[in-house]
């Protein structure tokens, strides 16, 4: 059985940072791409960043495009997000997923991954 693991997240001040981590438990698979998305109670989850681990290739949610980063670590087999001055908009749930097999669909699209974390808080305070 496959698990994304998230950690990092937590209270923050307004401009202060934060970075997340999703690691893989159970078992192992190769992995496409992987992805931060976001939720708030009441609306949609909403694409924030994503990463073709063969490449290292990102993309970004405009609202976060300069202060956020993706990243991974091969040997870790673990996708970071770094979230620098950091908003309280941006407080939400965040949620890490992985895609298995290659795929020319953009990243910023929920359908494309097939394992997601429990997700992990992330409050910023004004």
């Amino acid at each position: 059985q496959v698990q994304l693991v998230e950690s990092g997240g937590g209270l923050v001040q307004a401009g202060g940072s934060l970075r997340l981590s999703c690691a893989v438990s159970g078992r192992s698979f190769s992995t496409f791409a992987a992805g931060w998305f976001r939720q708030v109670p009441g609306k949609e989850r909403e694409f924030v960043a994503g990463i073709k681990w063969g490449d290292g290739s990102t993309t970004y949610a405009d609202s976060v495009k300069g202060r956020f980063t993706i990243a991974r670590d091969n040997a870790k087999n673990t996708v970071y997000l770094q979230m620098n001055s950091l908003k309280p908009d941006d407080t939400a749930v965040y949620y890490c997923a992985r895609r298995v097999t290659p795929t020319a669909l953009t990243l910023a699209s929920q359908l494309i991954y097939n394992y997601w974390g429990q997700g992990t808080q992330v409050t910023v305070s004004s």
